[in-house]
C-alpha cells in the first residue's frame, strides 16, 4: 500500500472524527417542556437516524456526560423531534450551546403533550423513549414516533465534515 492509503489505527481519536465527519447526517434537536410546565428545554443532535416502521423508531446518540439529556429524560415525557431545516444552521448551533440561550429568538411550538418542536423544521416527531442502549462514550437512545408531521419539500440541513451543507438533486442516471 502507498502511505496515502495506509490504515490509521482507530485509538488515535483525531483520525476517528475525521473519518466520522465524511458520513452526512441530518440535524435533528429534541425538546419538552421541563417539569415546571412552561420552559423549553432542548439539545441538537446530528447522531440522528432512523430504524424501524414496526414499531415506529428513531435513534439520537447522547454522549454520556451530557448535562441536557438527565432533563429531557422521564419515562413519562412526550418529546418532540425536530429536523431541522436547511435554512436553521443558526438555530441548531445555539441548541448545541449553552442551555440558558438555546431557544433565543425561536417562537417554538408546544404540543398538548409537552413535546416542543422547531418551527419550520422539515418534520415533527412526537416521541417517547422506547430503550436505551450503553455504547462506549454514548448511549444510544431509541424513541418511539407517536405522532408526526412532515415536508418533504422542505430541504433539510445536512452535516458533513464538521459543516452545514446542503443537498442537491441529481437526475436519474447522473
Amino acid at each position: 500500500m502507498t502511505p496515502a492509503r495506509r490504515l490509521h489505527p482507530a485509538t488515535d481519536e483525531s483520525v476517528l472524527k475525521r473519518a466520522f465527519s465524511c458520513f452526512p447526517s441530518g440535524v435533528v434537536a429534541v425538546c419538552r417542556i421541563a417539569d415546571d410546565g412552561r420552559t423549553p428545554i432542548g439539545m441538537s443532535a446530528s447522531a440522528f437516524t432512523t430504524v424501524s416502521l414496526d414499531p415506529p423508531l428513531v435513534s439520537v446518540c447522547v454522549r454520556n456526560g451530557s448535562s441536557t439529556w438527565p432533563t429531557l429524560q422521564s419515562p413519562t415525557a412526550s418529546l418532540g423531534v425536530s429536523v431541522f431545516a436547511s435554512h436553521q444552521g443558526e438555530i441548531c448551533r445555539r441548541m448545541a450551546g449553552p442551555p440558558d440561550g438555546r431557544f433565543e429568538g425561536v417562537h417554538p411550538i408546544v404540543g398538548e403533550s409537552g413535546a416542543v418542536f422547531v418551527p419550520g423544521a422539515s418534520a415533527h416527531l412526537q416521541c417517547s423513549v422506547f430503550d436505551e442502549v450503553p455504547a462506549g462514550d454514548h448511549v444510544v437512545v431509541l424513541l418511539r414516533i407517536e405522532a408526526l408531521r412532515s415536508d418533504p419539500a422542505v430541504e433539510p440541513l445536512v452535516f458533513h465534515a464538521s459543516s452545514f451543507r446542503a443537498l442537491e438533486a441529481r437526475r436519474a442516471g447522473v
